[in-house]
């Protein structure tokens, strides 16, 4: 009742706002500012220019977009392929057997992602999976990391379901697997889409473990933000971040325009 009234109303907007400008909107405008400064010596940069994003958009900074946008849609769509199955082979477990798989699917996030990197690293370095070198070392890394997301919300869809139209289709003697794939992925659809743009944005950002995996040709754009502030580019590096930024909210759009059509079917 009290957010209802008028006075609720105002002092939720007051600390939405005491939390969401210094937490969050003033940080990203920091960047911003940072990414079109040629010099910030006092309370505001100056010496405005739009040379840095000359940088972002060419050369070894478009290449690593790439490499990140290649990299996100591929481990996504491996998690939503391994994290979805499994959630639904995990619906029909009880007991310790459901326990156990989500023990294994959550516990890339239990553990910090520079260990997760290790144990790639460690696991792909030799024979028979060789990987270290490749870009598939990178892809797999970041498909562990992210398959987590996958199973959780794929998981908690299915548990959201109503049976009733399962035993419907298979009253009219459907199969298993026409019911499958003709009522209960339909039905899945929405909450797929949802992971698919969680994965997809985890994976442009995953740094620490990306870090420690890629080989020279294939620099994820994290990565290549990193050097930029590293060698005391910050500018520069503001302005990838931007870029960064710019393309993972172009594709989450376009995944949440997927989700709600979905969602009106």
């Amino acid at each position: 009742m009290l957010v209802h009234s008028k006075k609720g109303k105002w002092a939720a907007w007051a600390v939405f706002l005491v939390l969401f400008l210094p937490l969050f909107a003033l940080p990203l405008l920091v960047i911003v500012a940072a990414s079109f400064a040629t010099n910030w010596s006092g309370a505001l940069p100056s010496g405005l220019t739009g040379s840095h994003y000359r940088a972002a958009t060419s050369g070894d900074a478009l290449t690593a977009l790439t490499t990140s946008l290649v990299t996100a849609v591929t481990a996504s769509v491996l998690a939503l392929i391994v994290g979805g199955w499994a959630a639904l082979a995990a619906a029909a477990l009880r007991g310790r057997g459901r326990r156990a798989m989500d023990a294994l699917f959550m516990l890339p996030v239990a553990v910090p992602s520079v260990v997760v990197g290790l144990a790639v690293l460690v696991a792909f370095s030799k024979p028979p999976m060789l990987l270290n070198g490749t870009r598939w070392i990178v892809i797999v890394a970041h498909t562990i990391l992210v398959t987590a997301f996958a199973y959780q919300s794929v998981s908690a869809a299915i548990v959201r379901l109503d049976p009733a139209y399962e035993q419907a289709a298979a009253s009219l003697g459907a199969r298993p697997a026409h019911v499958l794939w003709k009522v209960k992925l339909p039905l899945l659809l929405p909450s797929l889409n949802a992971a698919a743009g969680l994965c997809f944005a985890l994976s442009m950002g995953e740094l620490s473990a990306t870090i420690m995996l890629y080989p020279p040709d294939w620099m994820p754009l994290p990565v290549q933000i990193y050097a930029a502030t590293d060698r005391g580019s910050l500018f520069t590096g503001s302005a990838i971040a931007v870029v960064l930024m710019g393309a993972s909210l172009l594709v989450l759009l376009a995944v949440s325009r997927i989700r709600t059509k979905a969602s009106y079917r």
